[in-house]
């Protein structure tokens, strides 16, 4: 198996992705007004509580924590990232960049439970990583 060979062709691809679905997928307009959301964890409970649908909740909510696993994984593409402090570091500074832009292009907003959520989500992609590298090291290559 050569799941570090295969991450390493896919990876840039899915980030161009994930970044269109960040600015223009799922119905995403302009803003007339930048926003902001500071306070952790109240903004995702007023979701939840404006929100009818536990799809929508589902949907959005663990989104942005599943969708980031995949950067958990970045230390196969730079071995400097095998250090979770390091990716950590790399990660919040990359993913506060993309909100900045959302709010400044009014695209979506600055979330400090989306950065939270999508660090969580590379958190589950570094643990996946040890294991699978632990459990399976002489098939990842």
């Amino acid at each position: 198996m050569m799941l570090k060979k295969f991450y390493q062709l896919i990876i840039l691809p899915y980030t161009l992705f994930l970044l269109y679905l960040m600015f223009f997928g799922m119905g995403r307009y302009q803003y007339d007004d930048n926003i902001v959301r500071m306070q952790p964890i109240i903004s995702t409970i007023w979701f939840i509580e404006g929100t009818i649908s536990w799809f929508e909740i589902v949907k959005i909510v663990l989104g942005n924590v599943v969708m980031f696993i995949p950067f958990g994984f970045l230390g196969w593409f730079f071995p400097h990232l095998q250090d979770l402090k390091k990716l950590f570091i790399a990660f919040v500074s990359a993913i506060v960049i993309v909100e900045a832009l959302q709010y400044f292009s009014r695209l979506g907003v600055f979330d400090v439970d989306d950065i939270i959520l999508n660090t969580f989500g590379v958190y589950l992609g570094f643990s996946m990583k040890n294991f699978i590298e632990n459990r399976f090291a002489n098939r990842i290559v």
